[in-house]
Protein backbone atom coordinates (compact mmCIF):
# COMPACT_ATOMS: atom_id res chain seq x y z
CA UNK A 1 0.00 0.00 0.00
CA UNK A 2 1.79 3.09 -1.20
CA UNK A 3 1.57 6.56 0.21
CA UNK A 4 0.51 9.62 -1.72
CA UNK A 5 3.33 11.90 -0.76
CA UNK A 6 4.09 14.23 -3.63
CA UNK A 7 3.30 17.92 -3.33
CA UNK A 8 0.29 19.22 -5.25
CA UNK A 9 0.30 19.87 -8.97
CA UNK A 10 -0.93 23.40 -9.73
CA UNK A 11 -4.19 22.97 -11.64
CA UNK A 12 -6.55 25.59 -12.95
CA UNK A 13 -9.96 25.46 -11.31
CA UNK A 14 -13.26 26.22 -12.91
CA UNK A 15 -16.12 28.17 -11.31
CA UNK A 16 -16.81 26.81 -7.87
CA UNK A 17 -13.45 25.03 -7.78
CA UNK A 18 -10.56 25.90 -5.50
CA UNK A 19 -7.58 27.20 -7.37
CA UNK A 20 -4.41 25.15 -7.22
CA UNK A 21 -2.32 27.99 -8.60
CA UNK A 22 -1.65 29.51 -5.18
CA UNK A 23 -0.35 26.28 -3.72
CA UNK A 24 3.39 25.61 -3.60
CA UNK A 25 5.09 22.48 -4.83
CA UNK A 26 6.99 21.11 -7.81
CA UNK A 27 5.54 21.46 -11.26
CA UNK A 28 4.66 17.77 -11.64
CA UNK A 29 2.60 16.54 -14.55
CA UNK A 30 0.40 19.18 -16.17
CA UNK A 31 -3.31 18.71 -16.59
CA UNK A 32 -4.40 17.72 -20.08
CA UNK A 33 -8.10 17.91 -19.37
CA UNK A 34 -9.91 20.37 -21.61
CA UNK A 35 -10.82 22.71 -18.75
CA UNK A 36 -12.98 25.54 -20.05
CA UNK A 37 -14.08 28.09 -17.51
CA UNK A 38 -17.03 29.40 -19.53
CA UNK A 39 -20.12 27.87 -21.05
CA UNK A 40 -19.00 29.08 -24.47
CA UNK A 41 -15.81 27.03 -24.17
CA UNK A 42 -17.84 23.94 -23.27
CA UNK A 43 -19.99 24.39 -26.37
CA UNK A 44 -16.96 24.87 -28.60
CA UNK A 45 -15.25 21.74 -27.32
CA UNK A 46 -18.44 19.68 -27.64
CA UNK A 47 -18.77 20.73 -31.27
CA UNK A 48 -15.10 20.16 -32.05
CA UNK A 49 -15.14 16.61 -30.66
CA UNK A 50 -18.57 15.71 -32.07
CA UNK A 51 -20.04 15.02 -28.63
CA UNK A 52 -23.71 14.03 -28.73
CA UNK A 53 -24.51 13.68 -25.02
CA UNK A 54 -23.10 15.59 -22.04
CA UNK A 55 -23.78 14.01 -18.68
CA UNK A 56 -24.49 16.32 -15.76
CA UNK A 57 -23.24 14.23 -12.83
CA UNK A 58 -23.37 14.33 -9.06
CA UNK A 59 -22.60 11.84 -6.28
CA UNK A 60 -25.47 10.73 -4.06
CA UNK A 61 -25.38 10.05 -0.34
CA UNK A 62 -24.40 6.43 -0.93
CA UNK A 63 -21.41 7.40 -3.05
CA UNK A 64 -23.11 6.42 -6.31
CA UNK A 65 -22.32 8.62 -9.33
CA UNK A 66 -25.63 9.59 -10.92
CA UNK A 67 -26.60 12.04 -13.62
CA UNK A 68 -28.76 13.16 -16.49
CA UNK A 69 -27.65 13.40 -20.11
CA UNK A 70 -28.21 16.50 -22.22
CA UNK A 71 -28.11 16.49 -26.01
CA UNK A 72 -25.76 18.77 -27.88
CA UNK A 73 -28.73 20.78 -29.18
CA UNK A 74 -30.14 21.34 -25.69
CA UNK A 75 -26.81 22.01 -24.02
CA UNK A 76 -26.72 25.85 -24.32
CA UNK A 77 -29.97 26.22 -22.42
CA UNK A 78 -29.12 23.65 -19.77
CA UNK A 79 -25.74 25.27 -19.11
CA UNK A 80 -27.70 28.40 -18.22
CA UNK A 81 -30.60 26.85 -16.31
CA UNK A 82 -29.17 23.63 -14.93
CA UNK A 83 -30.90 20.27 -15.29
CA UNK A 84 -34.07 19.64 -13.24
CA UNK A 85 -33.78 16.92 -10.62
CA UNK A 86 -36.23 15.62 -8.04
CA UNK A 87 -34.88 16.11 -4.55
CA UNK A 88 -35.98 12.55 -3.84
CA UNK A 89 -32.87 11.31 -5.66
CA UNK A 90 -30.78 12.45 -2.69
CA UNK A 91 -33.04 10.40 -0.41
CA UNK A 92 -32.36 7.14 -2.27
CA UNK A 93 -31.02 4.14 -0.39
CA UNK A 94 -28.58 1.65 -1.85
CA UNK A 95 -31.56 -0.37 -3.12
CA UNK A 96 -32.81 2.84 -4.80
CA UNK A 97 -35.79 3.38 -2.52
CA UNK A 98 -36.47 6.98 -1.44
CA UNK A 99 -36.55 7.23 2.33
CA UNK A 100 -39.23 9.22 4.16
CA UNK A 101 -37.61 12.03 6.11
CA UNK A 102 -39.75 14.40 8.24
CA UNK A 103 -39.76 17.90 6.81
CA UNK A 104 -38.20 16.82 3.52
CA UNK A 105 -40.46 17.81 0.60
CA UNK A 106 -39.89 14.97 -1.87
CA UNK A 107 -42.08 16.69 -4.48
CA UNK A 108 -39.65 19.60 -4.79
CA UNK A 109 -36.95 20.04 -7.45
CA UNK A 110 -33.38 21.26 -7.55
CA UNK A 111 -31.05 21.88 -10.46
CA UNK A 112 -27.84 20.07 -11.44
CA UNK A 113 -25.57 22.98 -12.34
CA UNK A 114 -22.65 21.65 -14.37
CA UNK A 115 -19.29 23.16 -13.46
CA UNK A 116 -17.68 24.17 -16.80
CA UNK A 117 -14.20 23.74 -15.31
CA UNK A 118 -14.81 20.00 -14.88
CA UNK A 119 -15.69 19.11 -18.46
CA UNK A 120 -14.11 15.83 -19.56
CA UNK A 121 -14.47 13.70 -22.66
CA UNK A 122 -15.22 10.10 -21.69
CA UNK A 123 -12.68 7.77 -23.31
CA UNK A 124 -14.77 4.70 -22.46
CA UNK A 125 -17.94 6.22 -23.95
CA UNK A 126 -17.25 7.66 -27.42
CA UNK A 127 -19.52 10.57 -28.28
CA UNK A 128 -20.11 11.39 -24.62
CA UNK A 129 -18.67 13.96 -22.25
CA UNK A 130 -19.49 14.85 -18.67
CA UNK A 131 -19.60 17.72 -16.23
CA UNK A 132 -19.53 17.37 -12.46
CA UNK A 133 -22.33 19.40 -10.98
CA UNK A 134 -23.50 21.27 -7.93
CA UNK A 135 -27.06 20.85 -6.69
CA UNK A 136 -28.72 24.27 -6.52
CA UNK A 137 -32.16 25.40 -5.47
CA UNK A 138 -34.36 26.91 -8.15
CA UNK A 139 -33.25 30.39 -7.12
CA UNK A 140 -29.61 29.42 -7.72
CA UNK A 141 -28.36 29.03 -4.15
CA UNK A 142 -26.52 25.92 -2.93
CA UNK A 143 -28.94 23.24 -1.74
CA UNK A 144 -28.44 21.92 1.79
CA UNK A 145 -27.93 18.36 0.51
CA UNK A 146 -25.33 19.18 -2.17
CA UNK A 147 -22.14 17.17 -1.56
CA UNK A 148 -19.81 19.52 -3.45
CA UNK A 149 -21.18 22.47 -1.48
CA UNK A 150 -20.37 20.64 1.75
CA UNK A 151 -16.74 20.19 0.76
CA UNK A 152 -16.52 23.73 -0.55
CA UNK A 153 -17.79 25.01 2.81
CA UNK A 154 -15.15 22.93 4.62
CA UNK A 155 -12.42 24.37 2.37
CA UNK A 156 -13.73 27.88 3.10
CA UNK A 157 -13.67 27.10 6.82
CA UNK A 158 -10.00 26.14 6.51
CA UNK A 159 -9.43 29.31 4.53
CA UNK A 160 -10.76 31.41 7.38
CA UNK A 161 -7.98 29.91 9.49
CA UNK A 162 -5.48 30.79 6.76
CA UNK A 163 -5.05 27.28 5.33
CA UNK A 164 -5.46 25.71 1.91
CA UNK A 165 -6.28 21.99 1.89
CA UNK A 166 -4.42 19.52 -0.33
CA UNK A 167 -5.65 15.94 -0.60
CA UNK A 168 -5.70 12.75 -2.62
CA UNK A 169 -7.75 9.58 -2.46
CA UNK A 170 -5.81 6.32 -2.79
CA UNK A 171 -8.32 3.68 -3.92
CA UNK A 172 -7.85 -0.03 -4.46
CA UNK A 173 -10.08 -1.92 -6.85
CA UNK A 174 -10.69 -5.51 -7.87
CA UNK A 175 -10.76 -6.70 -11.48
CA UNK A 176 -13.22 -9.53 -12.12
CA UNK A 177 -13.92 -11.64 -15.18
CA UNK A 178 -17.10 -13.73 -15.19
CA UNK A 179 -17.49 -13.07 -11.47
CA UNK A 180 -14.01 -14.28 -10.47
CA UNK A 181 -10.78 -12.33 -9.83
CA UNK A 182 -8.90 -11.68 -13.08
CA UNK A 183 -5.53 -12.71 -11.62
CA UNK A 184 -4.15 -14.46 -8.58
CA UNK A 185 -0.84 -12.65 -8.44
CA UNK A 186 1.12 -11.96 -5.30
CA UNK A 187 1.49 -8.47 -3.88
CA UNK A 188 3.62 -6.40 -6.30
CA UNK A 189 3.95 -9.54 -8.47
CA UNK A 190 5.53 -8.85 -11.85
CA UNK A 191 3.31 -11.54 -13.40
CA UNK A 192 0.23 -9.60 -12.30
CA UNK A 193 1.70 -6.50 -13.96
CA UNK A 194 1.85 -8.46 -17.21
CA UNK A 195 -1.69 -9.82 -16.95
CA UNK A 196 -3.18 -6.33 -16.62
CA UNK A 197 -0.67 -4.33 -18.66
CA UNK A 198 -2.87 -3.48 -21.64
CA UNK A 199 -5.77 -2.44 -19.45
CA UNK A 200 -3.65 -0.42 -17.02
CA UNK A 201 -1.80 1.46 -19.78
CA UNK A 202 -5.13 2.35 -21.38
CA UNK A 203 -6.39 3.48 -17.96
CA UNK A 204 -3.39 5.69 -17.24
CA UNK A 205 -3.73 7.36 -20.64
CA UNK A 206 -7.47 7.82 -20.19
CA UNK A 207 -7.04 9.37 -16.75
CA UNK A 208 -4.39 11.72 -18.11
CA UNK A 209 -6.77 12.82 -20.85
CA UNK A 210 -9.31 13.70 -18.15
CA UNK A 211 -6.72 15.74 -16.26
CA UNK A 212 -6.07 13.13 -13.57
CA UNK A 213 -2.31 12.69 -13.17
CA UNK A 214 -1.28 9.16 -12.16
CA UNK A 215 1.64 8.79 -9.79
CA UNK A 216 2.01 5.03 -9.24
CA UNK A 217 0.43 1.67 -10.06
CA UNK A 218 0.90 -1.81 -8.60
CA UNK A 219 -0.89 -5.13 -8.05
CA UNK A 220 -2.17 -5.39 -4.50
CA UNK A 221 -2.55 -8.10 -1.87
CA UNK A 222 -5.86 -9.79 -2.69
CA UNK A 223 -6.62 -11.77 -5.88
CA UNK A 224 -7.52 -9.40 -8.71
CA UNK A 225 -6.73 -6.36 -6.57
CA UNK A 226 -4.90 -3.35 -8.00
CA UNK A 227 -4.09 0.21 -7.01
CA UNK A 228 -3.61 3.31 -9.13
CA UNK A 229 -2.43 6.31 -7.13
CA UNK A 230 -3.05 9.85 -8.38
CA UNK A 231 -1.24 13.05 -7.48
CA UNK A 232 -2.55 15.31 -4.71
CA UNK A 233 -4.57 18.38 -5.62
CA UNK A 234 -6.56 21.16 -3.95
CA UNK A 235 -9.39 19.56 -1.99
CA UNK A 236 -12.34 20.03 -4.35
CA UNK A 237 -10.22 18.99 -7.31
CA UNK A 238 -9.06 15.92 -5.38
CA UNK A 239 -12.64 14.78 -4.80
CA UNK A 240 -13.52 15.46 -8.44
CA UNK A 241 -10.46 13.46 -9.51
CA UNK A 242 -11.67 10.52 -7.47
CA UNK A 243 -15.03 10.60 -9.24
CA UNK A 244 -13.31 10.54 -12.64
CA UNK A 245 -10.98 7.77 -11.51
CA UNK A 246 -13.85 5.52 -10.45
CA UNK A 247 -15.90 6.24 -13.58
CA UNK A 248 -13.08 5.71 -16.04
CA UNK A 249 -11.65 2.65 -14.27
CA UNK A 250 -15.02 0.92 -14.37
CA UNK A 251 -15.96 2.13 -17.86
CA UNK A 252 -12.74 0.98 -19.50
CA UNK A 253 -12.95 -2.39 -17.77
CA UNK A 254 -16.49 -2.89 -19.09
CA UNK A 255 -15.39 -2.22 -22.67
CA UNK A 256 -12.77 -4.97 -22.28
CA UNK A 257 -15.17 -7.56 -20.91
CA UNK A 258 -14.03 -7.02 -17.32
CA UNK A 259 -15.71 -5.74 -14.20
CA UNK A 260 -13.85 -3.29 -11.97
CA UNK A 261 -15.23 -2.83 -8.48
CA UNK A 262 -14.20 -0.52 -5.65
CA UNK A 263 -16.45 -2.35 -3.16
CA UNK A 264 -14.83 -2.77 0.28
CA UNK A 265 -15.13 -6.57 0.03
CA UNK A 266 -16.42 -7.62 -3.42
CA UNK A 267 -16.51 -11.36 -2.71
CA UNK A 268 -16.47 -13.35 0.51
CA UNK A 269 -12.95 -14.29 1.49
CA UNK A 270 -11.13 -11.40 -0.21
CA UNK A 271 -9.02 -9.03 1.88
CA UNK A 272 -10.90 -5.97 0.68
CA UNK A 273 -10.38 -2.59 -1.01
CA UNK A 274 -9.48 0.56 0.87
CA UNK A 275 -9.71 4.15 -0.29
CA UNK A 276 -7.16 5.83 1.93
CA UNK A 277 -7.40 9.60 2.19
CA UNK A 278 -4.25 11.75 2.31
CA UNK A 279 -4.51 15.31 3.65
CA UNK A 280 -2.26 18.26 4.42
CA UNK A 281 -2.79 21.94 5.20
CA UNK A 282 -0.75 24.63 3.46
CA UNK A 283 0.09 28.20 4.49
CA UNK A 284 3.38 29.71 3.33
CA UNK A 285 4.46 26.15 2.68
CA UNK A 286 3.28 22.87 4.12
CA UNK A 287 1.84 23.64 7.56
CA UNK A 288 2.11 19.96 8.51
CA UNK A 289 5.91 20.00 8.17
CA UNK A 290 7.97 21.15 11.15
CA UNK A 291 10.87 23.47 10.22
CA UNK A 292 13.50 20.97 11.38
CA UNK A 293 11.70 17.93 9.99
CA UNK A 294 8.88 15.79 11.29
CA UNK A 295 5.32 16.85 12.08
CA UNK A 296 4.39 20.37 13.12
CA UNK A 297 2.13 21.26 16.05
CA UNK A 298 -0.61 22.00 13.50
CA UNK A 299 -0.36 18.47 12.15
CA UNK A 300 -0.52 16.98 15.65
CA UNK A 301 -3.60 19.05 16.49
CA UNK A 302 -5.24 18.04 13.20
CA UNK A 303 -4.57 14.35 13.90
CA UNK A 304 -6.04 14.73 17.39
CA UNK A 305 -9.19 16.27 15.94
CA UNK A 306 -9.63 13.40 13.51
CA UNK A 307 -9.12 10.84 16.27
CA UNK A 308 -11.56 12.65 18.57
CA UNK A 309 -14.29 12.44 15.95
CA UNK A 310 -13.29 9.11 14.43
CA UNK A 311 -16.31 7.07 15.63
CA UNK A 312 -18.74 9.47 13.95
CA UNK A 313 -16.47 9.96 10.96
CA UNK A 314 -16.64 6.21 10.36
CA UNK A 315 -20.23 6.55 9.14
CA UNK A 316 -19.00 8.90 6.40
CA UNK A 317 -15.68 7.20 5.60
CA UNK A 318 -16.82 3.55 5.79
CA UNK A 319 -20.33 4.20 4.58
CA UNK A 320 -21.61 0.74 3.70
CA UNK A 321 -22.75 -2.35 5.55
CA UNK A 322 -20.10 -4.16 3.53
CA UNK A 323 -17.42 -1.80 4.86
CA UNK A 324 -17.33 -3.53 8.22
CA UNK A 325 -16.42 -6.89 6.72
CA UNK A 326 -13.13 -5.15 5.85
CA UNK A 327 -12.66 -2.76 8.79
CA UNK A 328 -11.19 -5.44 11.03
CA UNK A 329 -7.98 -5.91 12.94
CA UNK A 330 -5.12 -7.45 11.02
CA UNK A 331 -6.25 -6.28 7.58
CA UNK A 332 -4.26 -3.01 7.43
CA UNK A 333 -7.62 -1.25 7.27
CA UNK A 334 -6.86 1.21 10.07
CA UNK A 335 -9.20 -0.45 12.56
CA UNK A 336 -7.33 0.89 15.61
CA UNK A 337 -8.16 4.39 16.86
CA UNK A 338 -4.62 5.77 17.09
CA UNK A 339 -1.88 7.26 14.96
CA UNK A 340 1.62 6.15 14.12
CA UNK A 341 4.52 6.69 11.75
CA UNK A 342 4.14 4.17 8.92
CA UNK A 343 1.87 2.14 11.20
CA UNK A 344 -0.52 0.54 8.73
CA UNK A 345 -2.90 -0.72 11.40
CA UNK A 346 -3.41 2.77 12.84
CA UNK A 347 -6.45 4.75 11.72
CA UNK A 348 -4.16 7.72 11.06
CA UNK A 349 -0.84 6.82 9.47
CA UNK A 350 1.98 9.33 9.04
CA UNK A 351 3.73 8.21 5.83
CA UNK A 352 7.47 8.45 5.37
CA UNK A 353 8.57 11.55 3.49
CA UNK A 354 10.49 11.40 0.22
CA UNK A 355 14.13 12.41 0.19
CA UNK A 356 14.74 15.73 -1.50
CA UNK A 357 11.21 17.00 -0.80
CA UNK A 358 10.72 16.26 2.87
CA UNK A 359 8.55 19.30 3.54
CA UNK A 360 6.44 18.97 0.40
CA UNK A 361 5.68 15.30 1.00
CA UNK A 362 4.60 15.53 4.64
CA UNK A 363 0.96 14.49 5.04
CA UNK A 364 -1.34 12.28 7.07
CA UNK A 365 -3.25 9.27 5.76
CA UNK A 366 -6.75 8.47 6.99
CA UNK A 367 -6.91 4.70 6.52
CA UNK A 368 -10.47 3.69 7.49
CA UNK A 369 -12.03 5.02 4.31
CA UNK A 370 -13.36 2.94 1.42
CA UNK A 371 -15.16 3.10 -1.91
CA UNK A 372 -18.63 3.45 -0.39
CA UNK A 373 -17.78 6.95 0.83
CA UNK A 374 -19.06 10.01 -0.96
CA UNK A 375 -15.67 11.72 -1.51
CA UNK A 376 -17.05 15.22 -0.95
CA UNK A 377 -18.68 14.28 2.37
CA UNK A 378 -15.72 12.18 3.52
CA UNK A 379 -13.05 14.80 2.82
CA UNK A 380 -15.22 17.67 4.06
CA UNK A 381 -15.92 15.89 7.35
CA UNK A 382 -12.22 15.08 7.87
CA UNK A 383 -11.35 18.74 7.29
CA UNK A 384 -13.93 19.88 9.83
CA UNK A 385 -12.77 17.31 12.39
CA UNK A 386 -9.11 18.18 11.90
CA UNK A 387 -9.77 21.92 12.15
CA UNK A 388 -11.62 21.30 15.42
CA UNK A 389 -8.41 19.80 16.75
CA UNK A 390 -6.36 22.74 15.46
CA UNK A 391 -8.68 25.32 16.99
CA UNK A 392 -8.81 23.55 20.36
CA UNK A 393 -5.10 22.65 20.22
CA UNK A 394 -5.90 19.03 20.98
CA UNK A 395 -3.05 16.64 21.80
CA UNK A 396 -3.09 13.21 20.12
CA UNK A 397 -0.61 11.82 22.64
CA UNK A 398 2.42 9.77 21.62
CA UNK A 399 2.32 7.80 18.37
CA UNK A 400 1.89 4.05 18.52
CA UNK A 401 5.27 2.57 17.64
CA UNK A 402 4.36 -1.12 17.74
CA UNK A 403 1.97 -3.38 15.87
CA UNK A 404 -1.30 -3.02 17.83
CA UNK A 405 -2.17 -6.63 17.00
CA UNK A 406 0.56 -7.69 19.42
CA UNK A 407 -0.99 -5.81 22.36
CA UNK A 408 -3.64 -7.06 24.75
CA UNK A 409 -6.93 -5.20 25.09
CA UNK A 410 -5.79 -3.94 28.49
CA UNK A 411 -2.53 -2.61 27.03
CA UNK A 412 -4.40 -0.95 24.16
CA UNK A 413 -6.64 0.82 26.66
CA UNK A 414 -3.63 1.88 28.71
CA UNK A 415 -2.10 3.47 25.63
CA UNK A 416 -5.36 5.23 24.76
CA UNK A 417 -6.02 3.18 21.62
CA UNK A 418 -9.76 3.20 20.97
CA UNK A 419 -12.02 0.82 19.09
CA UNK A 420 -13.80 1.86 15.91
CA UNK A 421 -17.47 1.00 15.37
CA UNK A 422 -18.00 -2.63 14.44
CA UNK A 423 -20.93 -2.06 12.09
CA UNK A 424 -22.59 0.65 10.04
CA UNK A 425 -25.40 0.82 12.61
CA UNK A 426 -22.88 1.55 15.37
CA UNK A 427 -21.16 4.15 13.19
CA UNK A 428 -24.44 5.98 12.49
CA UNK A 429 -25.19 5.99 16.22
CA UNK A 430 -21.77 7.56 16.81
CA UNK A 431 -22.36 10.12 14.07
CA UNK A 432 -25.65 11.18 15.63
CA UNK A 433 -23.88 11.66 18.98
CA UNK A 434 -21.17 13.86 17.43
CA UNK A 435 -22.43 17.42 17.80
CA UNK A 436 -19.75 18.94 15.59
CA UNK A 437 -20.30 16.60 12.65
CA UNK A 438 -24.08 16.81 12.85
CA UNK A 439 -23.83 20.60 12.99
CA UNK A 440 -21.57 20.94 9.94
CA UNK A 441 -23.61 18.40 7.95
CA UNK A 442 -26.61 20.65 8.44
CA UNK A 443 -30.22 20.10 7.42
CA UNK A 444 -31.59 18.32 5.44
CA UNK A 445 -28.29 16.48 4.77
CA UNK A 446 -27.90 15.01 8.26
CA UNK A 447 -31.49 13.75 8.37
CA UNK A 448 -31.25 12.30 4.87
CA UNK A 449 -27.87 10.67 5.41
CA UNK A 450 -28.71 8.94 8.66
CA UNK A 451 -32.10 7.77 7.36
CA UNK A 452 -30.52 6.33 4.21
CA UNK A 453 -27.82 4.50 6.15
CA UNK A 454 -30.32 3.00 8.58
CA UNK A 455 -32.37 1.83 5.60
CA UNK A 456 -29.27 0.19 4.14
CA UNK A 457 -28.63 -1.63 7.43
CA UNK A 458 -32.22 -2.91 7.43
CA UNK A 459 -32.41 -3.81 3.74
CA UNK A 460 -29.05 -5.55 3.48
CA UNK A 461 -29.76 -7.65 6.58
CA UNK A 462 -32.77 -9.11 4.75
CA UNK A 463 -30.68 -10.37 1.81
CA UNK A 464 -28.78 -13.65 1.56
CA UNK A 465 -25.05 -13.12 2.06
CA UNK A 466 -24.20 -13.73 -1.61
CA UNK A 467 -26.78 -11.16 -2.75
CA UNK A 468 -25.51 -8.62 -0.24
CA UNK A 469 -21.98 -8.96 -1.60
CA UNK A 470 -23.35 -8.68 -5.15
CA UNK A 471 -25.12 -5.40 -4.33
CA UNK A 472 -21.82 -3.82 -3.35
CA UNK A 473 -19.59 -5.16 -6.09
CA UNK A 474 -22.23 -4.17 -8.65
CA UNK A 475 -22.85 -0.64 -7.42
CA UNK A 476 -19.28 0.22 -6.51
Amino acid sequence: MTSVTAAPTPLAAGPGGDSGGALPGPAGEPSRRPAPARAADVLELVERHDVEIVRFLWVDHNGIVRGKGVSRESLPGRLRSGVPLSVGRQAASLLDQAQPVPGFAVMDEVRIAGDPGTLALLPHAPGSAALLGDLLTRDGTPWGACPRAFLRDAVADAGREGYAVVAAFEPEFTLLRDGAPLDDGLTLDNEAFDVTNDYVIALVRALRSAGVAVEQYHPETSPGQHEVTVRPAPALRAADNHVWQRMITRGLARRRGLHATFAPVPLAGLRGNGNHLHVSLWRDGNAFAAPGGGLSDVAHHFIAGVLAHLPGLSALLCAGVNSYTRLMRGKWAGAYGCYGFDNREAAVRVPSVLGGDESGTTNVEIKPCDGTANPYLALGAVIHAGLDGVRRRLDPGPPLTVDPNTLSDAELRRRGVTTLPGSLAEAVDALERDDLLMSVLGSPRRELYTAIKRADVRDLAALPESEAYAVYHTRF
